[in-house]
């Protein structure tokens, strides 16, 4: 049976690979000699295709369908003095073929292998764009893995997750007949002599053949409605409305628990959450229960569930609580086959008086128990001179106490409750259940030596007395551990307040952040702030890692140049590619020193996230829970901050464009009248050359020079305009003598300048200021051109130099007819030309003043304008002077 699935793949740029399953029973059925097969047909039809990993089998006819195939050579790697032949994911990569072939979905890799298991390595593969066929028995899958063991009474540890299994484009079944299967077995085909007598006595029996081809079948079923569902574009069911709820516990037995849940929101179309309820105990739990919880995490996140963590002592009031809170439809239990305390009521008797309108169902875990309730010893045990101080004085403080009451002859009772409290005030100011335990003891010794009769021995008289010392010594060790309970509840409480107070201020610090290294900066404290870890940020530029940055406040660690060593870079390199983190903690790269998550946003990474991590005490799901959402708040900062820097980049190109435009619109008509008289007067010079007088010629000559300086003077200035609007201007930087300046720019000015009485008047010697010489000097020539445009000959033009404290002011007057005062603040603006005309009657296009107050500012300097008294107008420079060690 062949099922096609999942054909619109190519969603995004990169087209993504396909998988094709090869999906049986049992080994032996044929599905390894079916894909080799199916790959020589392709072969011939010319796919570029090799084979990656194939199992070895002791099956001839299998082997031989790889002749005539191209290998990649497997990577040997040895393992506790066995060499092991892996798959080479990088060569596999570097080679990039259309189709690859990789054995054995559910294997799993050896320890110096990239990742922990194949169907990782065939996921790299498939994001890679290369298409790959595999295949996988039924046993394999993570959610049928306890059925398939109910039958074969065999735990599989190999499994693949459910989602890699539906999310395959192709399921091919390859099915044969379990008698046929047998025969198949018996003579030889499937294992050897040895191996095959073994699997008949334990696997190869009819009965069990039949139930697992069966299940395989119901599966691949499954699949084929799955494909015909996401194909129809507007379904009339309404899916979604189940919610199904699965507690998570340390128990081993929950592993099938959380699979029938699975199985149950698959076929119900529903939402699958995994809710786990935190009790003041289970930091007291033992490290092997806390793997086992992880573990059970992970398995539910395999198999899509959402996780989720509430807090509390009441395990069935979390629950009742939160199915209500998230509308749950059904709820679904493990029950342990050992025998409950008749004192404590059974968490299914619990849930369902609390519980009215949500189905319970209860699966029975029929493992026996491997765990023991025991407490963190050295957490309890510990001493410490400060609360062994603390005990001492306060069982002192009572004593006397009691001596006081005993010489006042109050009633022994009063006595006894000044010792209660003082145990209750140990368990809260020590810490260690240990002093809270010995207090107690210490309480009913002392109580029993000074205020018993014989005073001062550990005898009792009285009958009565030893009853009392057990109920004194019971009420302070019940109060001690209630109290320990209380202020260890306060403790979680306040730590996951404060966690939960960070992602609330994750978001208000974003926001406030105004540049990329800002938010970058922020994210890094938020993290550490919850993890209290160091942060290593690699910023993400054109798809490419910047310079890393660390964020580090435990200055003792000295170990940053191995968190970003070039083994660590190629990690991150690999979250930036895959979108996946990996890393320690992970299931790739699982020798390094930080875990690498990717902040994701519209489909790319913005930054990759290096956390220096401890490979034994991985985050737990609070604050895995907590940091997805402060990585989800910097995603949307992140991305905010690159539209807004899009958004600038784009205004600016609209104003440049704009600008040219104005400039188009501007010199059209200008240019015209220019090279019209140009034109014009050389064409009545070739006309009528023989009859003009010589006068008359020097006239025309005279215009056309005069125009043509005008053109080239106008070209320069939309030149340089352009230049500096574009930041393309390289601006030459030299200390220079600002005298020397201007007298090298009065060489360079219109000719009219003979008419023109111009003096230059330099108040301090040795004035030297660090400018481009050659930008100056255009600043100069154009504002003294536009002085003698704008001024009748005779006219005075003086130009003076002098320091101002820390600058150079040049100032350059004129007698002319002066410069309003409302054009004053406008004068500098480009295409503001006022009412001003030339002597020659040809109006300006306003672009001199505003190159020149461009290159001032490129200068650091300013620019003003102002009267001259009496009559006038003064252009003023003002640039920073620069300081010259004559010692040099």
């Amino acid at each position: 049976m062949h099922i096609n699935g999942h054909e619109n793949n190519d969603i995004f740029n990169k087209r993504r690979g396909k998988l094709r399953i090869y999906f049986g029973y049992a080994a032996g059925v044929g599905k390894t000699f079916a894909m080799l097969n199916d790959a020589q047909e392709l072969v011939k039809t010319g796919v570029d295709l090799v084979v990656g990993y194939v199992e070895p089998h002791a099956r001839p006819e299998t082997m031989k369908l790889l002749n005539g195939l191209e290998k990649i050579p497997t990577k040997p790697i040895l393992y506790k003095g066995v060499k092991l032949y892996e798959f080479d994911l990088d060569s596999a990569l570097k080679r990039n073929p259309k189709l690859i072939i990789v054995d054995e979905l559910a294997h799993t890799n050896a320890y110096a292998c990239r990742h922990k298991k194949r169907y990782q390595d065939i996921e790299e593969l498939l994001q890679a764009g290369i298409d790959v066929f595999t295949t996988v028995n039924v046993q394999h899958i993570e959610s049928l893995n306890d059925i398939v063991e109910s039958i074969t009474n065999i735990h599989v540890l190999e499994r693949i997750p459910d989602a890699v299994f539906d999310g395959a484009d192709e399921i091919e079944l390859v099915d044969i007949e379990p008698q046929d299967l047998l025969d198949r077995l018996n003579k030889g085909k499937i294992y050897r002599e040895k191996q095959a007598r073994q699997a008949v006595l334990n696997f190869f029996t009819t009965d069990k053949l039949i139930a697992l081809r069966e299940i395989a079948l119901r599966r691949t079923a499954d699949q084929v409605k799955r494909i015909a569902e996401s194909n129809i574009v507007n379904p009339k069911n309404n899916y979604g409305k189940e919610h199904i709820l699965v507690c998570i516990s340390p128990s081993q037995g929950n592993e099938k628990v959380i699979r029938t849940a699975a199985r149950m929101a698959e076929a119900l179309k529903g939402k699958l959450t995994a809710v786990f309820v935190e009790t003041p105990e289970y930091e007291e739990s033992s490290i092997k229960e806390q793997e086992s919880l992880r573990k059970n995490l992970r398995l539910a996140e395999q198999l899509g569930a959402q996780i989720s963590s509430v807090y509390g002592e009441d395990i069935s009031q979390q629950l009742a609580e939160y199915a209500n809170v998230s509308q749950a439809t059904k709820i679904i239990l493990g029950r342990s086959s050992k025998r409950k305390s008749w004192l404590k009521p059974k968490l299914v008797d619990k849930l369902s008086e609390q519980i009215d309108s949500t189905d319970i169902y209860i699966i029975p875990d029929t493992q026996p128990s491997k765990t023991k309730k025991h407490f963190k010893i050295k957490n309890e045990m510990s001493f410490s001179v400060s609360d062994s101080i603390r005990t001492v004085i306060i069982l002192l403080f009572c004593t006397i106490i009691g001596i006081i009451f005993d010489y006042n002859h109050f009633s022994v009772v009063n006595i006894i409750i000044v010792y209660i409290l003082g145990v209750q005030v140990n368990a809260v100011i020590t810490k260690g259940r240990v002093y809270s335990i010995v207090s107690a003891l210490l309480s009913v010794l002392i109580f029993n030596y000074f205020f018993t009769e014989p005073r001062y021995t550990l005898h009792a008289i009285d009958p009565g007395y030893p009853v009392t010392f057990v109920i004194m010594l019971a009420a302070a060790i019940i109060t001690s551990t209630l109290t320990k309970r209380i202020k260890e509840q306060a403790r979680q409480a306040s730590q996951r307040a404060y966690r939960t107070e960070i992602l609330l201020e994750t978001s208000q610090k974003l926001q406030k952040a105004s540049t990329e290294s800002a938010l970058l900066r922020e994210i890094a404290i938020q993290i550490n702030k919850l993890l209290e870890k160091p942060i290593i940020i690699y910023p993400v530029r054109v798809n490419k890692l910047d310079k890393p940055l660390i964020f580090n406040e435990d200055k003792r660690d000295n170990n940053e140049s191995e968190w970003i060593s070039k083994e660590e870079r190629t990690v991150a390199e690999w979250v930036l590619k895959n979108q996946k983190r990996a890393g320690v903690t992970s299931n790739t790269f699982t020798n390094t020193k930080c875990l690498y998550l990717a902040v994701r946003g519209n489909g790319e990474v913005l930054a990759v996230i290096g956390i220096v991590m401890d490979k034994e005490a991985p985050m737990d799901n609070f604050e895995k829970s907590i940091l997805i959402a402060v990585l989800a708040e910097s995603a949307l900062a992140l991305e905010k901050e690159k539209f807004r820097v899009q958004e600038q980049i784009i205004s600016l190109r609209m104003q440049q464009e704009q600008v040219r435009t104005n400039l188009l619109r501007a010199i059209s008509h200008d240019l015209r009248t220019p090279l019209t008289s140009i034109s014009g007067n050389a064409g009545v010079l070739k006309a009528n050359s023989h009859i003009l007088e010589e006068k008359q010629k020097q006239n025309l000559y005279n215009d056309i020079y005069d125009d043509s300086i005008w053109l080239i003077n106008l070209v320069e200035n939309l030149l340089s305009i352009t230049r500096l609007d574009e930041g393309s201007s390289n601006i030459n930087m030299q200390p220079d003598l600002i005298d020397e300046v201007i007298s090298e720019a009065l060489r360079h000015i219109d000719r009219k300048s003979i008419e023109y009485n111009i003096s230059m008047e330099i108040q301090d010697e040795d004035l030297i200021v660090n400018i481009d010489s050659q930008l100056i000097m255009q600043v100069i020539i154009n504002i003294v051109d536009n002085a003698i445009k704008y001024t009748p000959p005779g006219s005075k033009i003086c130009i003076v130099a002098k320091q101002d404290m820390d600058s150079v002011c040049v100032e350059i007057k004129d007698n002319g007819e002066g410069i309003p005062d409302k054009e004053k603040d406008k004068i500098f603006d480009m295409f503001y030309t006022a009412n001003n005309i030339n002597a020659d009657g040809r109006r300006g296009l306003g672009l001199g003043l505003y190159l020149c107050m461009s290159i001032i500012q490129a200068h650091q300097g300013e620019m003003y304008v102002k009267d001259n008294i009496p009559k006038g107008a003064i252009f003023g420079l003002v640039l920073p002077i620069e300081e010259v060690d004559l010692n040099e």
